[in-house]
Parts: structure tokens; sequence; C-alpha cells
């Protein structure tokens, strides 16, 4: 197994400047930088961060922690936080809650104990265990929460702009002549699902259509159950158009409708947050309200480096909100002929 002194004669420079450009705590030139690099892909050299970490009280390594790595989202949430990791010479190590909350209290702590040096959360559907959160925090471990924001905790954040999300969808639904649209949610314990719901509802009453709770559809993120709820509701309810809080409701409601007979955009319209698919072979192809998953990954990690490094001072000592806007996608489930 080759060793530091090795990599170091290989690049012809000390072994403090291996030292430097592995911990990445000093600054090397750009020069040194690639020469150590090089040497350190050459001879396949792994640094042994554990024996670090216990020295320097630094693992380099920071945690994410999603409901459903499965949920198109969240890949791409967890791809921009690693590449803000990289850049700063940071691993991630990405763990799934099942959307539980004893799932994720056991992951928060598995975190903890990995020594891992901030934590970026997008919290469970379920009660959310915000003292575990707090008391993270309390100790020194930097927090953020993402996509899913908890009410009460004091902790930085980042998601997309969930009213106005979705006044654009709502808005684009009524521009198309739809008047009778359904919306279905998430659990209304969430946050963001609330706030969904207030910008449809802001839409409609702006267009002067009053709100009609037969219209109001509340299930949760399980497509098995919303479908069910769907095949309920269609059985005395005939919407024009759907607006789907998310993309597992969505693909519930979908089912729901193929199971009813009803096609988009022949039948209703259909939009909804999250991409379905990854590829453009989906027919019809459907109109999304779309968040920018990457740039809230990224923007998320971020700020915990600016929280682990202390570079930020006084200016963000309280918790950051932020709040990034989403795209609509129009596409064929919503073209009325």
């Amino acid at each position: 197994m080759p060793t530091i002194k090795e990599v170091a004669d290989l690049a012809g420079v000390s072994v403090g400047t291996v030292s430097h450009v592995v911990s990445g705590a000093v600054p090397v030139s750009e020069p040194l930088r690639l020469k150590v690099q090089e040497a350190i892909r050459e001879l396949d050299y792994h640094p042994n961060h554990v024996a670090r970490s216990l020295k320097t009280s630094r693992t380099r390594t920071l945690g994410i922690i999603v409901p459903d790595m499965t949920i198109s989202f969240y890949p791409l949430v967890i791809r921009g936080a690693e590449t803000a990791a990289w850049q700063q010479g940071y691993s991630l190590i990405a763990v799934n809650s099942t959307d539980g909350a004893e799932r994720q209290k056991e992951l928060l702590s598995l975190l903890r104990s990995q020594r891992v040096e901030g934590i970026l959360v997008v919290v469970a559907a379920a009660p959310v265990p915000i003292q575990q959160i707090t008391r993270l925090i309390e100790a020194g471990i930097p927090v953020v929460c993402l996509d899913r924001i908890p009410e009460k905790l004091p902790a930085d954040s980042v998601s997309v702009e969930d009213v106005s999300a979705a006044e654009l969808g709502t808005d684009h639904l009524l521009e198309m002549g739809y008047r009778r649209i359904a919306i279905v949610t998430g659990p209304l314990s969430l946050t963001n699902e609330k706030r969904r719901l207030q910008g449809y509802e802001q839409s409609l009453r702006r267009a002067g259509i009053a709100i009609d709770p037969a219209l109001l559809w509340h299930g949760n993120v399980r497509p098995e159950d919303v479908s069910g709820l769907c095949k309920q509701k269609l059985g005395t309810v005939r919407p024009d158009a759907f607006l789907c809080t998310n993309g597992p409701t969505a693909l519930g409601c979908l089912r729901a409708l193929r199971h009813c007979g009803l096609s988009t955009p022949e039948d209703v319209g259909f939009v909804t947050f999250d991409e379905l698919t990854l590829d453009d072979l989906f027919r019809p192809s459907i109109t999304t309200i779309v968040q920018p998953a990457y740039e809230i990954g990224f923007e998320a990690a971020t700020i915990l480096f600016e929280r682990i490094q202390g570079k930020s001072g006084d200016e963000i000592a309280a918790p950051r909100t932020v709040r990034l806007p989403a795209s609509l996608k129009v596409r064929e489930s919503t073209r009325r002929a």
C-alpha cells in the first residue's frame, strides 16, 4: 500500500504539501495541487481518513437523509449536494428514511456516530423529530432542511417557493380553459403541502372561482393509497383537470384515471409537481411544475459549509431561509383540442 511519503517523492513536494492537498485545510498553488493529485492517481493512494479524523476531529464527511431515493426528485437533490461537497473536498453519505419518523431518528443518530460534520435532511412525512434535530444543532452539528421544511425548527432551510409554484400550475390550467380543477395533495402535516394548497386556492380566487371542498383531495405520498382515494372520489365527482402536489401522488392519480377509463388530455387536464420520467417516451407527456432539485441540493450544502467553516459570521447567525423559483414545462397533458 503506497504511503504519503511515496506520493510526495513522486510529485517532488514535501509530505506537508501532500497533506494540505488531501485535507484542503491549507491553500496550495494550482500547479503543486495538480502534481500531487496526479501522483495520488498514479500510485492509487488512499488516505486514512479515520485516523486523520481522530487526530483532527474532522471527517470531511456530510450526511443527507431523504425519504426515498427511487423518487426521481431526490437523486437530483443528492447530486447537487454531492457536487458542492466534492468542490470542498468532502464526501457525502446518502441514506433513506423510508418516510418514517423512527427510521429517521435512527439515521440521525447513525450519522452523528459516524462523526459527519453536517447533515442535510428531508424530514419524514410522519411526526418530525424536532427535538433531536435541535439537539444536533446545539451540539455543534449543522443541519439544513430541504424540500420539506418543518415549522418551529431553528434550522437553515432550502426549498422551492411552494405558493408561487402551485399558482404557476393552476394559472396554466385556468388559461387553458379548465374550471373544475381538483387538487390532489400529500399529507397536510407537511408545510410544503399546505403552502401548495394555498397557492392553488389563491390562483382560483384571483380568477373569481370559489373553492369547492369536493375538489380538495388530501392523500399521502404512497401511490397505491392515492390511487384508491382518487378512484373513490371519481365515483361521485368529475373534475375537468387535476393538480398534483408531488410525484408519488401524481402516479397514484394517473393509475386511478386509467382504472376509471379516463384519458389525459382527452377527458381531463393534468399538471403535477416533479418530473415523472427522465425521458421523453412517456405518453402522454405530462405538464410539470419543475422544482430546481439540483440547485436545492447544491445551495443547501453550500449553506452547510458556511456553518461548518464559520465564514459567515454574524450575518447569518439566525437560520437562513432560501426559496428558489420553479418553472413550468407545458406538455401534452394540458393541450386541449
